[in-house]
């Protein structure tokens, strides 16, 4: 099996393993669904965050607005009398405006953490560094353990405008946001490797060859963006690194010019009848009254 590396960018995403024969139309569908199921889990991960804080989304005619002006244009959140989480609520107001305030106990609240945690560790980018491949079937899982925890926690449901019941439906609108943009479309995707663009016409072995055991990485990218650009030499922890060293170096050779007295020549080791008086055995004599 090919070990892929898949990065956006500079920056890892996942392990994947697949065979040279892959035909890579194949691939890049396979490549692009799970980059977008982790970004799906990731943006999940966020809604039940502020789902635990401060309880269920408020309608969108009703958000942002204060509670004197719900008062004044007479509006009400009948999901809000529905959507009631298990063991009762306590409220905590939501400054942005976007919830009802409504959150679930602390109990409720730590399963719903617990399972965020544990879908983040599925799809985490920690993964790479432990060799760990990421596959479609562990996106489905760390779904599948969020949607649980949801139906745990809210037995009635979620509003249907609510972002997390539209995330498991498939329904997300994300027109006009910064995770639109990280979306890449299956159909819309590409993998670069060394600089060349892995055409879907081909197989997997045209480019890397029969070997089963080759590690490559590969970059995903949007079609019509280009050839990603390519890595720099040493990354920028290195790059730190080798300053903070030059820069120290600096420092001791300045030190250095400075000091040009010649206490030094006082030193042991700056003797140099040391190796004669040591053959002799007359080293370390001390002569002082008895």
């Amino acid at each position: 099996m090919v070990l892929l590396h898949v990065k956006r960018g500079d920056e890892s995403q996942f392990l994947l393993q697949a065979l040279g024969s892959t035909e890579l139309e194949e691939l890049t569908v396979q490549v692009a669904r799970v980059y977008n199921g982790r970004l799906k889990v990731q943006r999940l991960c966020s809604e039940m965050e502020e789902l635990a804080e401060h309880g269920i989304f408020l309608p969108p005619n009703m958000q942002g607005l204060t509670d004197d002006q719900i008062e004044e244009l007479k509006l009400k959140d009948e999901w809000g009398e529905k959507c009631v989480p298990s063991g009762g609520s306590v409220f905590k107001k939501d400054d942005i405006g976007r919830r009802n305030g409504q959150a679930p106990n602390e109990k409720m609240q730590q399963v719903l953490k617990k399972t965020i945690e544990e879908a983040k560790a599925i799809i985490s980018k920690k993964q790479v560094e432990a060799s760990v491949c990421v596959t479609m079937e562990m996106v489905k899982d760390a779904l599948d353990q969020l949607r649980g925890a949801v139906m745990i926690v809210y037995p009635m449901g979620l509003p249907p405008y609510d972002p997390i019941r539209m995330e498991f439906e498939n329904k997300e609108d994300l027109s006009g946001t910064q995770a639109g943009l990280n979306v890449i479309k299956e159909s819309e995707a590409q993998l670069w490797w060394a600089a060349k663009e892995l055409r879907r016409t081909k197989k997997l072995s045209d480019y890397v060859g029969k070997n089963e055991k080759t590690k490559i990485i590969v970059k995903i990218q949007q079609k019509g963006q280009g050839a990603p650009a390519r890595e720099p030499v040493i990354s920028s922890e290195e790059q730190k690194q080798l300053m903070l060293y030059y820069h120290r170096r600096q420092e001791e050779l300045k030190r250095l010019e400075e000091n040009d007295d010649d206490t030094c020549l006082n030193s042991p080791w700056a003797d140099n009848t040391a190796l004669k008086r040591h053959f002799q055995g007359v080293k370390d004599i001390k002569w002082r009254p008895r």
